[in-house]
C-alpha cells in the first residue's frame, strides 16, 4: 500500500478530467482498508472513494484521502438447487463478472453487460439496464465505516434500492466503503428480454434459441452503437437518470407529444427516457468548444479532450433548465459531482 501526493485523477475517472487528488492511496483487501482508517494520520483528513471513476465529475481539485478500491476476486460461497451465490471483490471490474457469468452459464446479469464502473458502485447506484436492476439479484454486502473501520454486512433490505438509488446515496451517504458483494444468480435462465431494443437485436443476429450468452451479446451492440467509447471520448455514460413522473403528467404531455415514449413503474407513476427529452428540446450533437452532447445518444455528455468539468457541469444544467422549460420535468444527474 503505497502512498502519494498531488496525484492526476485523469487516468481515473472515465470523462478524462484532469483534477489533483492531495493525497491518493490504492488498497487491494479489506484489512488494507481498515488499517489505513485506523492510522491516526488520516482520521481527521477527508477521504473520497474511488471505484472506476466511470460515474463521476470532477470539476476542481480534490483536497483529500483518495482511496482507490482496488479489492479483486470472485468465488462461489454457496449454492442450492436454483441459484448460485458468487462473492465479488469490489475492485473487480463489472463488465468482468457479467462475462464471467455467461461463461459460468449462470443468468441474471447478461442484460447489465457493458456498464463501466467497479463492482462496489453497482449496489450504491442499484444499477440496471434492460429491464434488469442490481437489487433482484442482489443477497449481501460487505463494508466498512469509515469513522470506526469495523466491517458490517448489509442485506437487501438494509439497502433501501430504488432507481438508481440506495442507503449509500442517502442516509449513509459517505460512510461506508463496500470491499465485497454477493450476488445470487440463477442456475436455470429467466431471460428478460421485452425492453428496449433486445428482441430486434437478437433477430437481426439470427439468433435461434435464446441464451445468456446471446442476450449478452445483443445488449454489447446495442450500447456499442449507442454510446461513446470512454476511451476514445470522454464520458460517464448516461448522465441524467430517467425522470418518473405522475400518469396525469404524462397523459398531459401525451396529448402534446404524442410519441412521447413511457413505461409503467407504479400504477401512478411513469418513466419517461431522459435521452428523448434532451433530443427534443434540441441538444443532440450540440457542441461548445470542446465539450458536448453526443451525436446518437442524447443522454450522454462528453468531453472531446481539452474539456474541463466546470463546463460540462454547466452545459448539464443549461440541458436541465431547457428539458425544464419546455417539459415541465426536472432532469436529475445519476453522476456525482465533486
Amino acid at each position: 500500500m503505497q502512498l502519494l501526493e498531488n496525484v492526476s485523477l485523469r487516468p481515473y475517472n472515465t470523462f478524462g478530467l484532469e483534477a489533483k487528488a492531495r493525497y491518493f492511496v490504492e488498497v487491494t483487501t479489506a484489512d488494507e482498508l481498515r488499517q489505513l482508517l485506523q492510522n491516526p494520520r488520516w482520521q481527521q483528513v477527508p477521504k473520497w472513494i474511488l471505484g472506476g471513476g466511470s460515474n463521476v465529475l470532477l470539476t476542481q481539485d480534490v483536497d483529500a484521502l483518495v482511496i482507490r478500491i482496488a479489492i479483486k476476486g470472485m468465488e462461489v460461497v454457496k449454492e442450492d438447487d436454483e441459484h448460485v451465490y458468487l462473492r465479488v471483490g469490489a475492485g473487480e471490474v463489472w463488465h468482468e463478472l457479467v462475462l464471467h457469468t455467461v461463461e459460468a452459464g449462470y443468468s441474471g446479469l447478461e442484460n447489465l453487460s457493458l456498464i463501466p464502473g467497479t463492482v462496489g458502485a453497482a449496489p450504491m447506484q442499484n444499477i440496471g439496464a434492460y429491464g434488469v436492476e442490481i437489487k433482484e439479484v442482489f443477497e449481501e454486502l460487505e463494508a466498512v465505516h469509515i469513522e470506526t473501520a469495523q466491517a458490517r454486512r448489509f442485506k437487501a433490505d438494509e439497502c433501501n434500492f430504488g432507481y438508481r438509488e440506495s442507503v449509500f446515496k442517502r442516509d449513509l451517504r459517505g460512510q461506508y466503503i463496500i470491499t465485497a458483494v454477493t450476488f445470487r444468480v440463477n442456475k436455470v435462465p429467466a431471460f428478460q428480454v421485452s425492453y428496449g431494443d433486445i428482441q430486434k437485436t437478437l433477430a437481426e443476429m439470427n439468433v435461434q434459441e435464446l441464451s445468456t450468452r446471446a442476450i449478452s451479446e445483443a445488449v454489447i451492440r446495442i450500447r456499442q452503437s449507442k454510446l461513446p467509447d470512454p476511451t476514445q471520448i470522454g464520458n460517464a455514460g448516461s448522465f441524467f437518470k430517467n425522470p418518473e413522473i405522475p400518469k396525469a403528467q404524462y397523459d398531459q404531455l401525451k396529448q402534446e407529444y404524442p410519441e412521447l415514449p413511457g413505461y409503467v413503474t407504479a400504477p401512478d407513476k411513469i418513466k419517461v427516457p431522459a435521452g428523448w427529452l434532451i433530443e427534443q428540446a434540441g441538444w443532440k450533437g450540440f457542441r461548445e468548444g470542446q465539450v458536448g452532447v453526443h451525436a446518437r445518444q442524447a443522454l450522454v455528455l462528453v468531453n472531446y479532450g481539452g474539456g474541463t468539468g466546470e463546463q460540462i457541469k454547466a452545459l448539464a444544467e443549461r440541458v436541465q433548465a431547457s428539458v425544464e422549460a419546455k417539459f415541465g420535468i426536472k432532469l436529475t444527474p445519476e453522476v456525482n459531482f465533486i
